[in-house]
């Protein structure tokens, strides 16, 4: 008989030990951004985005059913990201804190899809949500891309952590 899931044995894993094994794996680091329904623009780093297809062309972000801003990426039918340069460690830092307009004081604009977008980043991508998941404590979005913008520059890299920069 077949199944979607391979039976698995119950985890084994403490908490604290899969966030240090997942966390050996360096990553770009981004902000992820939709507007309101009122227009105000809302957002939040994240370090768990890749893309996904090619053909096509999607992405995906993972965000924790606690964020505080779950049920407005639930909403959103469009969603931006912003990939940042390693110069934007304020700008990362800012937007995985709680409790603040993260935007106030921050350059962006609003894109085609009027989602907000980063000024100054490596990349901005817009996308329409294709489909949402739920897998564990977490939501998966994917999104289908309709808009992308590049710049060159060196990216923002966390690791282990902490922020760190790529060697030459």
């Amino acid at each position: 008989m077949s199944s979607d899931r391979a039976q698995t044995p119950a985890a084994s894993v403490s908490s604290e030990l899969f966030r240090q094994a997942c966390g050996r794996f360096p990553t770009g680091v981004a902000i992820a951004a939709i507007a309101g329904s009122d227009g105000a623009p809302h957002g939040l780093t994240v370090s768990s985005f890749t893309s996904l297809s090619l053909d096509p062309p999607l992405v995906l972000i993972c965000l924790g059913h606690a964020v505080t801003l779950i049920d407005r990426f639930r909403a959103a039918e469009h969603f931006g990201l912003s990939v940042l340069g390693e110069d934007q460690r304020p700008i990362s830092e800012r937007f995985a804190r709680r409790g603040q307009n993260r935007f106030t004081g921050v350059p962006w604009h609003s894109g085609e899809f009027h989602v907000p977008l980063i000024d100054g980043s490596l990349a901005t991508i817009e996308c329409a949500v294709d489909r949402r998941i739920a897998a564990g404590d977490h939501d998966i979005l994917v999104g289908r891309m309709l808009r992308a913008h590049v710049s060159e520059g060196r990216p923002l890299v966390h690791w282990a952590g902490k922020y760190g920069r790529l060697g030459e």
